[in-house]
């Protein structure tokens, strides 16, 4: 008797409705978790490369402390570091563009915040999916209970049974829309909020990293041009 009732056969005895919402409901769920997990792996990898970071000053020069960085181009601290770079080389062997009359300080500035930017934006990419998912899940499963509940009255009228064992099976039935739509928000909610309080961690490190760098390129370092190429040469004991 207990077979005749339960997810299994809210989908069978459902229309085309009913159906489509619980799909909506499983992709939103799976887009969640993917997005949980993939986010998960890229904070554990920065808190990784912010370690890194961390003994980036205790070197005798910018090759070694750029060494310590690694090679990975997806390192937000190795990223700024070669944009800060970039910026104060430029600044100081090119006065051809307008941008070259402001003052290294204030370019270099600019420079930083750009990639800061562009690192706060790859950090956030996903959690419009959770944010979405969190807020819209409970109301595609609400709904899916009304339409249930909708279609549960329609057949127990038609056949003209109203006791309480005929309507409680149809109706639980229906209620099991909502139930879903909760168990899918809810991870997504708490996903979101954590992702959010993982990425402000990395974030504040790395805001902190580039002030550092931008003390060092402006009043710290010095441009080699030899040859095509312009290092910027950090000095012992900095």
């Amino acid at each position: 008797m207990e077979s005749q009732f339960g997810i299994v056969n809210v989908w069978t005895q459902g229309d085309w409705v009913t159906k489509g919402v619980a799909v909506l409901l499983l992709l939103m769920s799976m887009a969640s978790w993917i997005v949980i997990a993939l986010k998960t792996l890229d904070i554990i990898k920065y808190r990784k490369q912010a370690r890194q970071a961390a003994d980036f000053w205790h070197s005798e020069d910018f090759a070694a402390a750029l060494d310590k960085l690694g090679s990975d181009p997806s390192d937000p601290f190795r990223q700024i570091v070669l944009e800060g770079r970039e910026a104060a080389a430029h600044h100081r062997n090119s006065k051809v563009h307008l941008h070259d009359s402001l003052d290294v300080s204030d370019w270099v500035t600019r420079c930083l915040r750009n990639a800061m930017d562009e690192i706060t934006a790859r950090l956030q990419s996903g959690l419009a999916i959770l944010a979405s998912v969190g807020s819209t899940a409970p109301f595609v499963g609400l709904f899916g209970t009304v339409w249930g509940i909708y279609h549960a009255l329609l057949s127990i009228g038609m056949s003209g049974q109203s006791t309480i064992d005929k309507v409680a099976g149809p109706v639980g039935e229906a209620l099991i829309m909502t139930a879903l739509g909760l168990a899918v928000a809810i991870p997504a909610v708490l996903g979101y909020n954590a992702l959010v309080r993982g990425n402000k961690a990395i974030l504040n490190k790395l805001g902190s990293f580039a002030h550092d760098l931008h003390a060092f390129f402006v009043t710290g370092a010095r441009v080699n041009s030899t040859g095509a190429s312009n290092v910027v040469v950090m000095k012992k004991g900095a």
